[in-house]
């Protein structure tokens, strides 16, 4: 049986994008488009998709707030959502984890990668991209005024995090 999946994003060269990468895949099919996010989370609940891709920054409802009405805390049997945008920012991955996403992916990460978080979503896992990795090591030396992450070890482990 194929991953279904729905696409939501203003964009209409986007979804066409995602369609085709999707669609290419002998075990992924898309059953759905969405160009807002009040339309994503209405085409969610009536097609009952595997796994949603949705962008943050949509008219209507934006992907975080369509995820936490899908998937948020204590809404039954949701889909797995995987937030795909171009906005790599600290607040935003917080924000989709935090509202049930599965994974959260640049749109820039390449199809390989989109195929895999589809994948990988639907089997019950989760993805965060690694640029979206990279970014929080960024946050985290920066706070710590650490250059890599053998100083950052070294502060952890002088700080006693670490045993």
């Amino acid at each position: 049986m194929a991953i279904r999946v729905l696409v939501a994003d203003d964009q209409q060269m986007v979804r066409t994008g995602f369609r085709m990468i999707v669609d290419s895949q002998p075990d992924m099919a898309v059953v759905g488009e969405a160009a807002d996010g009040a339309e994503a989370v209405a085409l969610a609940r009536r097609l009952r998709p595997d796994v949603c891709l949705f962008d943050i920054r949509m008219p209507k409802m934006d992907g975080l707030e369509a995820t936490r009405a899908l998937a948020g805390p204590g809404v039954p049997d949701p889909p797995r959502i995987v937030i795909v945008t171009t906005f790599d920012m600290d607040e935003y991955v917080y924000g989709a984890l935090r509202g049930g996403a599965a994974g959260f992916l640049l749109k820039d990460s390449g199809p390989a990668l989109l195929v895999e978080a589809v994948r990988a979503a639907a089997s019950g896992g989760s993805l965060v991209s690694l640029s979206t990795v990279k970014t929080h090591l960024g946050s985290v030396h920066r706070k710590l005024a650490t250059r890599n992450r053998v100083e950052t070890a070294a502060w952890a482990w002088e700080s006693g995090l670490m045993t």
